[in-house]
């Protein structure tokens, strides 16, 4: 379990769900791709976790398939999606207003 100095700021805004973690995680390493069990490790889900959502993941377009080999997928960030651009701002937004807080906090 992470404590909150730990979360993230989209974590922290709306909350530890498995939805927001693959999400969080993919921002976190945006502009790489994944497989989904890879997708599965970095947002630190479980196997069945990953495929409860994914196809609520992939309808609403977040993430893109990006190349194949074998059987294996991968994807990454829809950055060309308008709900993935609206979480991509709102995560700089809040690194902007957040960020002096951390350094204040730190300099005490």
């Amino acid at each position: 379990m992470t404590t909150e100095a730990e979360q993230s700021n989209i974590v922290l805004l709306f909350g530890d769900n498995p939805i927001i973690r693959i999400i969080d995680a993919l921002v976190d390493n945006i502009g790489n791709d994944y497989s989904k069990k890879d997708i599965q490790e970095i947002s630190g889900i479980s196997k069945s976790t990953l495929f409860k959502h994914w196809d609520a993941i992939e309808h609403m377009g977040l993430v893109t398939p990006t190349r194949s080999f074998g059987r294996t997928r991968l994807y990454t960030l829809n950055k060309n999606n308008k709900i993935v651009k609206d979480i991509l701002k709102l995560e700089m937004d809040m690194i902007e207003k957040t960020t002096p807080m951390v350094i204040k906090s730190k300099a005490r």
